[in-house]
């Protein structure tokens, strides 16, 4: 009685782990969070199956049908209530399948598949349960009475076991003055979602409007300098079963909409990585990078953004369940990083306008036409451009010199990329056969093959086409073709495929293209991923990545240092970070995150004076007057780790770290200057004192006192933390709503018994509300009190009920 062990000891390799922004290994949490407890479950009883699948390998053949036959019962009652749970699927079918109840084990192994057809081992479970010849293994009487039940019951949970329907899909956005990209955005994803939920935090153009012209939910809010916040705000009025954020620079690849609507059937998941491309041209050298980005999570109250820059959600998430966390090939666009990127859009709409009317003079034309496509498509309109390269393609069908014009064959790659974008992957299919065969030495019509193959799902013949694309190399520069289509590029591409379930080729096949095109940007960041998923540290990362490129340009060190800090390692990030300051000085962006860099290693003095450098009409002033302000007054309080060693940053020589210190008039100045309103310089002003004591304080600043109250916990400022908490009373606040937002950090901190102590004094001092009780039955659940967590629960109901 053998077979099926492989399967327990490969499972975990097919799936990396959870990082924000990529397959990083995200550092485990010095606590248990709310995920955890509420996976403990799942986790004991899949811990228990393993213990008992590692003891079958040891055990005697008397003993394993009644092994395996405990193991069967385990699993299918861990599925009784909730059967699309992949593992357990694989796992009873192997039971079973030892048992010699070969057709229950086949029914097993075919729901795993149908809810994961990346399972390890499962598809090869399911042909050996399939070829296996005799009766199967003789069972004594007593086992086999056992298992027909069992049989049975695997049948109803193999049927039951189905992706589920009818949930909702939010997508969230944070937005402020970005009616150039917001229609963008909002064009290529209100397709795939139920509900658009937009906050706005100041925006002074025609944003408010464009988002309610696409149907979005419009949250006016004011900025507090906390990206996490705003975020939260998004999330909170939610009411989608799944989330899914972008920025309204960010959009979503038309192709992949509707695989975006597919996860939401995936109930067993509990949050999806896309793939993210950032075109970083804002940073002098025009390239992409690729990443995993972790977008789409479910809508659950424990998860929630922190950070007031580079926020993350993925530390709430469940720890050490790599099965929640699911990789997709769905791809976004980022143009965020993109400097030039208004100019380039408005230099676009004026060729748009011009070729517009140049074809209403001169007619049809397919060289008119395809330009006009090819503007389009550089504008970001998929359809139109779309429209255009069809246009032009049915025009020369009758042409019998079509193949001697020197367009035609970036026409016939461009019309084929256009169909793909649109999701006809049929007619692109077509049209890069047609294209063949009028250029049959053209690379970019087969790697555009292997594209529309990746996006049927057809991996293997995708890959098959990258490999010929390898083969083939480059197309001739007679066709004007996208270089690295025939090497760098497929490559890349062919390693996104390798990767879910192939991590160590896809990691063989970007170090292979680092190595032989240094020059080439794009394998950077998942290389990094990758290597970090791995477990490299991050100073061999950096080492190895730095020494393979052509050179360690601003791109290169900018998106391998937000890699590294978005997966927990800020020490690695700044010297890179550091290094883009030192070579783009106006690069507002960078500056600011060295600065939160240093902040998040209680590296003050420098992050003051990295923040104090940031020019006053940066789009980042008010962030980093905010940022700097803080540092100052942890540095006044002897608080700095790095004060004896602060040096000055590259690119701050007006500012030196030596200098920094408690906010003085010339830091208060330049905070006012920036247009950081004058209550919250009021608060830094009586922070800063030796010994606070707060004036009145106005109300407006409670969310940006409650994000400072919230980053002092985050790196264990605790002294600091309570000098700045009589601030809260200060501002008038009642005292209800006092131990509401301070019951709250301290639960998102990790605190369960300070956040219970805020919410009873409300309920002593104030009397029971359904807020409070509400808050005790989270902390109580929270902590595995489940009776309790009921009856609080119960009584934030009644109380509702009774003032309704």
């Amino acid at each position: 009685m053998t077979g099926g062990m492989a399967l327990r000891l490969d499972q975990n390799a097919t799936r990396p782990s959870t990082a924000t922004g990529g397959p990083g290994a995200t550092p485990t949490p010095p606590a248990e969070t709310p995920a955890d407890r509420r996976e403990a479950p799942y986790r004991a009883l899949r811990a228990a199956i393993e213990a008992r699948l590692d003891a079958a390998t040891t055990a005697t053949r008397r003993a394993l049908p009644g092994l395996y036959l405990e193991i069967a019962r385990e699993a299918l009652d861990g599925l009784a209530a909730e059967p699309c749970e992949p593992v357990l699927l694989n796992y009873a079918g192997v039971a079973l399948s030892e048992l010699g109840a070969r057709k229950g084990a086949a029914q097993l192994f075919q729901a795993a598949l149908r809810l994961d057809p990346q399972l390890a081992d499962a598809a090869r479970n399911l042909d050996r349960a399939r070829t296996r010849q005799g009766a199967g293994p003789k069972l004594p009487a007593a086992v086999a009475a056992r298992l027909r039940p069992l049989e049975n019951e695997a049948r109803r949970v193999a049927t039951a076991a189905r992706p589920a329907t009818g949930l909702r899909l939010s997508l969230c956005m944070i937005v402020r003055d970005e009616e150039e990209m917001l229609p963008r955005s909002l064009g290529a994803a209100r397709d795939a979602v139920d509900e658009i939920v937009v906050v706005d935090t100041g925006s002074r153009d025609r944003t408010v409007e464009i988002a309610r012209s696409f149907g979005a939910t419009v949250i006016e809010r004011q900025w507090t300098g906390s990206f996490a916040d705003a975020r939260n705000a998004s999330i909170e009025a939610a009411t989608g079963d799944w989330l899914l954020f972008l920025d309204a620079d960010e959009v979503l690849d038309p192709a992949d909409a509707p695989l975006l609507r597919e996860l939401t059937g995936r109930t067993w998941r509990e949050a999806f990585y896309l793939v993210e491309t950032n075109h970083t041209g804002e940073l002098g050298d025009g390239t992409a990078v690729t990443h995993n980005a972790l977008r789409a999570f479910r809508n659950r109250a424990e998860y929630r953004f922190e950070g007031r820059v580079h926020e993350q959600i993925a530390q709430n998430l469940p720890s050490d369940l790599p099965e929640r966390i699911e990789p997709t090939p769905i791809r976004i666009d980022h143009y965020g990083y993109l400097g030039a990127v208004r100019d380039a859009r408005e230099k676009s709409r004026r060729n748009i306008e011009l070729l517009r009317r140049q074809l209403g003079e001169a007619g049809a034309n397919p060289f008119f036409h395809f330009n006009l496509g090819s503007e389009l498509a550089a504008a970001g309109d998929a359809a139109g451009a779309c429209e255009q390269f069809e246009r032009a393609w049915a025009l020369l069908a009758e042409d019998p010199t079509r193949r001697e014009r020197p367009f035609t064959p970036s026409l016939t790659v461009r019309a084929t990329k256009a169909l793909r974008f649109n999701g006809r992957l049929a007619a692109a299919e077509a049209r890069a056969l047609e294209g063949l065969a009028l250029f049959p030495d053209l690379t970019d019509l087969v790697f555009e093959r292997a594209l529309v193959a990746a996006a049927e799902g057809d991996v293997e013949r995708g890959a098959t086409l990258l490999e010929e694309c390898l083969e083939r190399g480059d197309a001739p520069s007679r066709y004007s073709p996208t270089v690295g289509s025939g090497s760098f590029l497929a490559l890349v591409r062919l390693a996104e495929l390798e990767r879910p379930r192939d991590p160590e080729r896809a990691e063989e096949l970007l170090r292979r293209c680092l190595e032989e095109h240094p020059a080439y940007l794009g394998s950077v960041l998942p290389l990094a991923a990758a290597m970090i998923a791995r477990g490299v540290p991050a100073e061999e990362v950096v080492a190895e990545i730095e020494g393979a490129v052509a050179a360690p340009t601003p791109s290169v060190r900018f998106m391998l240092a937000t890699a590294l800090y978005e997966a927990g390692e800020a020490a690695a990030a700044e010297p890179l970070y550091a290094a883009v300051v030192e070579a783009q000085p106006g690069n507002g962006g960078a500056r600011l995150a060295l600065t939160e860099t240093l902040l998040s290693t209680r590296r003050y003095l420098e992050a003051a004076a990295v923040a104090a450098s940031i020019a006053d009409d940066d789009a980042f002033a008010i962030a980093a007057a905010r940022s700097e302000l803080f540092a100052r007054v942890l540095a006044g309080r002897g608080d700095d780790e790095g004060a004896e060693s602060a040096t000055a940053r590259p690119g701050v020589d007006d500012v030196t770290a030596a200098g920094a210190g408690a906010p003085d008039a010339d830091a208060t100045a330049r905070a006012a200057r920036r247009g950081l309103p004058a209550s919250e310089l009021d608060l830094f002003a009586a922070w800063a004192a030796r010994t606070p004591a707060f004036p009145a304080l106005d109300p407006t600043i409670v969310d940006t006192l409650a994000t400072m109250l919230e980053a002092l916990l985050r790196v264990e400022e605790f002294e600091a933390f309570e000098a700045l908490l009589p601030a809260l009373a200060a501002t008038g606040l009642p005292a209800r709503r006092r131990h509401s937002i301070l019951a709250e950090i301290y639960l998102r901190r990790g605190f369960l018994e300070s956040a219970a102590d805020e919410w009873a004094a409300s309920c002593e001092e104030e009397g029971p509300d359904p807020e409070a009780l509400g808050g005790l039955a989270r902390v109580a659940a929270a902590r595995g009190l489940t009776e309790d967590a009921e009856i609080f629960e119960k009584g934030a109901e009644e109380l509702l009920s009774s003032s309704n």
